[in-house]
């Protein structure tokens, strides 16, 4: 597997299981065909690079996106949008990812807990990039 991270995060993002870490960036399809020159066969792009990612893509390879971001894309690679919200209402799904977090499988980040009513804060946080982790809103 090959990751992308900035170098504070490196090797945490090799502890998660990545073979190869990339510098991240706009060019980080360059960096990952260095390595892999035909492309990867998939690429879970998190860090909403969209159509930057592409390219690191291999021909006929998949790409998923999220925030809805779905193509155009080039050479047969299939663009597969995620959105949160279509597994909202996934209990089961929910209830598995609990279980996975539960017993160690899945391992959650959390960059800061902030009460309810600081939600516009939060919100300024995340478009501000750089959160490494998730704010979680604590409503009690």
């Amino acid at each position: 597997m090959v990751a992308d991270a900035r170098d504070s995060d490196t090797e945490l993002v090799r502890t998660l299981g990545a073979d190869e870490v990339v510098q991240r960036g706009d060019d980080v399809a360059d960096r990952i065909r260095e390595l892999v020159p035909d492309g990867v066969p998939g690429l879970a792009d998190g860090a909403l690079l969209n159509d930057r990612a592409v390219p690191a893509v291999a021909d006929g390879g998949g790409l998923a996106t999220v925030r809805g971001w779905n193509g155009p894309a080039e050479r047969g690679v299939t663009v597969h949008p995620v959105m949160v919200v279509d597994g909202a209402t996934d209990t089961a799904g929910l209830t598995r990812l609990v279980r996975q977090a539960e017993e160690g499988v899945l391992s959650l980040r959390v960059a800061q807990v902030l009460p309810a009513d600081r939600a516009p804060e939060a919100h300024r946080l995340l478009e501000a990039g750089g959160v490494r982790g998730r704010i979680v809103l604590d409503f009690d």
